[in-house]
């Protein structure tokens, strides 16, 4: 196998991984009315119209797929406030304390990591088991 074929194989990994990450998110963070708070802002929004947020850039690979680093977001927040990262720390803190919030941050800067394709076809399917549960949970 050529090195383009692999790294195009990992990349379209990622980005499956990276899709049903978003989805268990989302619902994760959803009501069962299907609403849910945007991290930063507060405002509510249907589940499947917010995004992924980071607290930590995506950039930062060992904190990409941390579920404490990834909370909904409303788009204009995430994309046209640059993360509003000031809101969705005082979000953080609310929602997972200051310990937590300091060892996303460590854990960003400190740390590398490198996924296997095993690792991301394992992720993929894990995600996707769990957002299917908490959709018949939540009747969403």
């Amino acid at each position: 196998m050529t090195i383009t074929k692999r790294k195009k194989r990992k990349v379209n990994l990622k980005a499956k991984l990276d899709t049903q990450f978003s989805f268990f998110i989302r619902a994760r963070d959803a009501m069962p009315s299907g609403y849910a708070k945007c991290i930063s802002c507060g405002k509510i929004h249907f589940w499947r119209d917010l995004q992924c947020g980071h607290y930590m850039s995506r950039r930062y690979m060992a904190t990409r797929f941390d579920e404490d680093n990834c909370h909904a977001q409303c788009v204009a927040c995430n994309m046209f406030n640059q993360g509003n990262i000031q809101g969705y720390r005082r979000g953080l803190l609310e929602k997972i304390g200051e310990k937590r919030i300091n060892l996303i941050e460590v854990k960003a800067m400190s740390m590398t990591r490198q996924y296997s394709d095993f690792e991301y076809k394992e992720l993929i399917k894990y995600y996707k088991l769990r957002t299917e549960k908490l959709r018949k949970e939540k009747g969403i």
